[in-house]
């Protein structure tokens, strides 16, 4: 990482630190760079653009290239070559995958208030937990599937064993560290951009993408249970709340910089976009509510 500027001496080198402390996957943060910059903005970017971006991370060239090509074997990427430079765009299939994650990262919808059952199920779209040779349970807003008999299930009785039974159909205690360790890596981080100015673009956005990255990992994971079946001490709800104030904190910045900086093959990327905006907007929104 640079110079970084627009910051408290003590903060400057907090962030600086951070930023130099490790480097996020290769493939991983590639993921993310597209989710939340290229995506929203019509989902191409020039090579040099990923370098460039990957190199403030800590990331080599030589890891951005092995990264793309993998992520074009796995048909999530497509390249292209105009003269000399080339050029990756999102293919359709990963165009609906990044709308989904998308969805759970800019505007999730309510917290499930409800079970599903489901009788019959072959194959389980993810998020079931299988529960005997013929039943399945998922939070309700889970993708359904298909030839099956599907019930909405009401607590009867056992509330207080809900935990415990969810505990043991998913990942909780895996999710629920991640959260945590979310919330104390970039607390300190809040802490930072709350007692003075902005940082500068570049850092900005070095900081947004460095933060989706380590949210998605934990939202994405989250089976988003009802509340009754959740640990007491559940901590997603102030991972989402640090999540979005740091982004708000530090999207201006970092989508003037991406204006000014970031390319595809028609030139240099819009600062904003409709996508954009309503990200922004439902953010605001929420952490307004």
């Amino acid at each position: 990482m640079g110079k970084v500027t627009g910051l408290r001496e003590d903060d400057r080198g907090l962030v600086r630190d951070f930023l130099g402390a490790g480097s996020p996957r290769a493939s991983g943060f590639i993921v993310t760079l597209y989710g939340d910059v290229a995506a929203p903005r019509g989902g191409i970017l020039w090579m040099g653009t990923l370098i460039e971006s990957c190199a403030a991370q800590g990331i080599s060239e030589s890891l951005v290239r092995t990264a793309v090509s993998r992520l074009v074997e796995n048909g999530r990427l497509a390249g292209e070559r105009i003269g000399r430079k080339s050029y990756y765009r999102l293919t359709k299939a990963a165009e609906a995958e990044f709308s989904r994650a998308a969805e759970i990262l800019y505007s999730p919808p309510p917290s499930s208030k409800r079970f599903l059952l489901a009788l019959g199920a072959r194959d389980l779209p993810e998020g079931w937990a299988r529960i005997g040779p013929e039943a399945a349970l998922a939070p309700e807003g889970t993708a359904r599937p298909r030839n099956c008999v599907i019930l909405a299930t009401e607590t009867l009785a056992g509330v207080e064993s809900l935990p415990e039974l969810a505990r043991r159909l998913w990942p909780l205690e895996a999710v629920g560290a991640a959260y945590r360790d979310f919330i104390e890596t970039f607390s300190p981080i809040h802490a930072a951009l709350s007692a003075g100015p902005p940082p500068d673009g570049a850092t900005a956005l070095a900081l947004r993408l460095r933060l989706v990255d380590h949210f998605r990992a934990a939202a994405l994971a989250d089976p988003r249970l009802p509340a009754q079946a959740l640990p007491a001490d559940w901590p997603a709800n102030a991972a989402r709340r640090l999540f979005v104030t740091l982004y708000l904190s530090v999207a201006a910045e970092a989508d003037r910089h991406i204006g000014l900086a970031f390319r595809n093959s028609d030139g240099l990327l819009p600062e904003q976009t409709a996508m954009t905006d309503f990200r922004i907007d439902a953010l605001r929104r929420e952490i307004a509510a």
